[in-house]
């Protein structure tokens, strides 16, 4: 099993900056790939940036040079520095642990998720 606590969320102006913090614990050494997702009211859950275990990333293209995924490896924890921030980013944002148990076999683990808002 793999716990996921996300941190860092808000009520920011547009062009601000946020930083999410997701700590994981459990079975972290498993994991292949720590992503954050993000679902706006009456939207679907949409992927926002992704991690590899090899440190691969990748970002949708509407974060694509504001957003940037990391990770801190002796504290289990990956971040999502957000700058210029739009009304548009305002959704609650999940983490997401990703593990291959074998092919075509994958565990998904979730955080409860972090409110962020961005308004004048």
């Amino acid at each position: 099993q793999v716990q996921l606590v996300e941190s860092g969320g808000g009520l920011v102006q547009p062009g601000g900056s946020l930083r999410l913090s997701c700590a994981a614990s459990g079975s972290i050494f498993s994991i292949n790939a720590m992503s954050w997702y993000r679902q706006a009211p009456g939207k679907q859950r949409e992927l926002v940036a992704t991690i590899t275990s090899g440190g691969s990333t990748n970002y949708a293209d509407s974060v694509k040079g504001r957003f940037t995924i990391s990770r801190d490896n002796a504290k289990d924890t990956v971040f999502l520095q957000m700058s210029s921030l739009k009304p548009e980013d305002t959704a609650v944002y999940y983490c997401n642990a990703h593990r291959v148990l074998s092919p075509g076999i994958v565990v998904d683990y979730w955080g409860q998720g972090t409110q962020v808002t961005v308004s004048s």
